[in-house]
């Protein structure tokens, strides 16, 4: 079974050294100054560029456009979170830092999903046509020489490239600690989705490797390199070990209710395809774990390896095998893991009660 590489002896966890004294709307204000940081610098880089060619500024504009589109904000979000929550204030000297390496995971998720896109074929993000799609339309519609995916796609690639320039020039001013942080969570993310395709091209059922991958897109990325990323800059290197503890836990729950809604879901909800992993041969955890449970599943899944892939037939055997149930049980069990990895940790004020609420809500949405 692949392990994620060691994380670091860490220090013995002390009282918060900084003011306890976190506002309510600490969070929200420093979570606007973030929103604020990614605008302006994609309107620089927008204005910058059209001065030269309007046709050199489209990468920029897709990345506004995605940025534009909203979405749940959940990396900058827990990034801030674990600022507050290891004692760090809104006004105090280091936010510019916070928000800066808030805004940086929100452009590294751009970068993330405008290449997802490509590499799961699909067409909506959102709502709205992926990056890729919206240009190889384009490209069809005013009749341009040469292939019309190939255009998309690599304006695609091109807009995610772009998205993760910004990202590393917003971190730029990490050091130390969170400098590693910084740097492992974005390695991580790149090597989860290069399992995350090989299983899909193999089909290969392998519950552990599907949770590896879920780990390391979900659980490190999404919620604990943030968090500790968070804590770093606040100087809080003893959180290290609780927010591990609890972040991997709640993104690995994350991911389970992300394979739910795509299974399952409402499309028009969740703003992307439903049942496009399915159709894309994504194994899931979910996937994965139905098959070695479910012989249905199993024989359908073995089927797709001959060229035998059936979507609907294999939705329909998702259904009547179970495993939505158990994964529902599963997910109570990671939310009740992460709450429990931070009944000791020394925490701010209410962060405690405000972290367990923010992994319920990753576990438990709808969309």
């Amino acid at each position: 079974m692949l392990k994620l590489p060691a994380e670091p002896d860490r220090p013995t966890p002390q009282a918060p050294t900084r003011s306890a004294g976190v506002d309510r709307d600490a969070r929200d204000k420093l979570l606007a100054r973030v929103g604020v940081t990614i605008d302006d610098l994609l309107k620089a880089e927008a204005e910058r560029w059209r001065a030269v060619d309007a046709r050199v500024a489209v990468p920029v504009e897709a990345v506004a456009d995605i940025v534009g589109a909203g979405g749940k904000r959940l990396r900058p979000a827990f990034c801030v979170s674990g600022y507050l929550a290891a004692g760090g204030t809104a006004d105090a000297e280091d936010t510019e830092t916070v928000v800066a390496a808030a805004a940086a995971l929100e452009l590294l998720h751009v970068f993330a999903l405008i290449h997802d896109d490509i590499m799961d074929n699909s067409d909506t993000r959102r709502g709205t046509p992926t990056v890729h799609a919206k240009h190889a339309a384009l490209h069809a519609e005013h009749g341009w020489a040469g292939e019309h995916r190939r255009f998309g796609e690599g304006i695609g690639i091109l807009a995610g490239d772009l998205a993760l320039s910004y990202a590393n020039r917003l971190a730029s001013g990490l050091t130390g600690p969170a400098l590693q942080i910084w740097n492992d969570l974005v390695t991580e993310v790149i090597i989860g989705q290069q399992l995350d395709i090989a299983l899909a091209a193999e089909l290969t059922a392998d519950p552990a490797l599907s949770r590896w991958v879920a780990v390391c897109k979900s659980g490190r990325y999404t919620i604990h390199r943030p968090l500790a990323l968070g804590a770093a800059i606040a100087g809080r290197p003893e959180l290290q070990v609780p927010f591990e503890g609890y972040g991997v836990a709640a993104g690995e729950a994350f991911q389970l209710r992300d394979d739910l809604l795509d299974a399952f879901g409402d499309g028009v909800a969740t703003g992307k395809p439903a049942g496009l992993d399915l159709v894309e041969h994504k194994m899931t955890l979910l996937l994965a774990l139905a098959a070695t449970k479910d012989e249905r599943v199993a024989r359908l899944v073995e089927n797709g390896r001959n060229g035998g892939w059936d979507p609907a037939e294999l939705h329909d055997a998702l259904l009547a095998s179970g495993v939505r149930q158990e994964v529902e049980e599963q997910i109570d069990q990671l939310v009740a893991t992460a709450c429990a990895a931070l009944d000791d940790a020394p925490l701010a004020e209410d962060w405690h009660k405000r972290l367990v609420k923010m992994a319920e809500q990753v576990a438990y949405r709808d969309r």
